[in-house]
């Protein structure tokens, strides 16, 4: 048996620490300031970065770390089989997370766009939508970041093309910024 993976992840988690420190830290100001001015804070990403989504949405609703808390508005965009599955029919899969920005999200609302390549475009549209709509963007990516980069108001993107890497990166840091930012919730 062999524990390369771990071994590399290691090395990948050590790069990413000194090479996305300014980033992290701008999207831990994003999320602060989202839920200081009571917005809700909206996930989606396609497999992986969809389960992705659904996870870190329900720490900041549940708890991350710190119990007796209040409950943070977060959403994953991924769990309304009804809406996706419509839209997805009626107006084409690059819509599903668009129409969603479209009617639930505001200015006060962070959307968090989670992918390996940066080039779904599901993600894409969603992106054109929330800035087309004054929302606030962020996104967790890999490799050169893709299309998604550009669209953003910030791109954290993983060093590494490894999408099994890129993915265990962006969940831990989307653990440690809840971490840092659950405080603000209280009790």
């Amino acid at each position: 048996m062999s524990l390369a993976h771990l071994t590399q992840l290691a090395r990948l988690a050590e790069e990413s620490a000194t090479a996305l420190e300014t980033a992290v830290s701008h999207y831990v100001a994003l999320v602060k300031q989202t839920l200081v001015g009571d917005g809700k804070l909206l996930f989606a990403g396609n497999g992986g970065s969809a389960a992705h989504a659904q996870h870190i949405a329900a720490e900041y609703v549940v708890r991350y770390r710190l119990d007796g808390r209040r409950a943070a508005p977060a959403l994953a965009l991924t769990v309304d089989t009804s809406v996706l599955t419509a839209a997805a029919n009626d107006l084409g899969f690059e819509q599903v997370f668009a129409r969603q920005v479209g009617a639930l999200a505001t200015p006060a609302d962070l959307l968090v766009l989670i992918s390996t390549s940066g080039n779904s475009p599901n993600l894409l549209c969603a992106a054109e939508t929330a800035r087309a709509r004054g929302v606030r963007t962020a996104a967790l990516l890999g490799g050169s970041g893709g299309r998604l980069r550009e669209l953003v108001d910030l791109a954290v993107v993983v060093p590494s093309s490894d999408a099994a890497h890129v993915q265990e990166i962006q969940l831990a840091i989307d653990h440690l910024v809840c971490g840092m930012c659950e405080g603000l919730l209280g009790a």
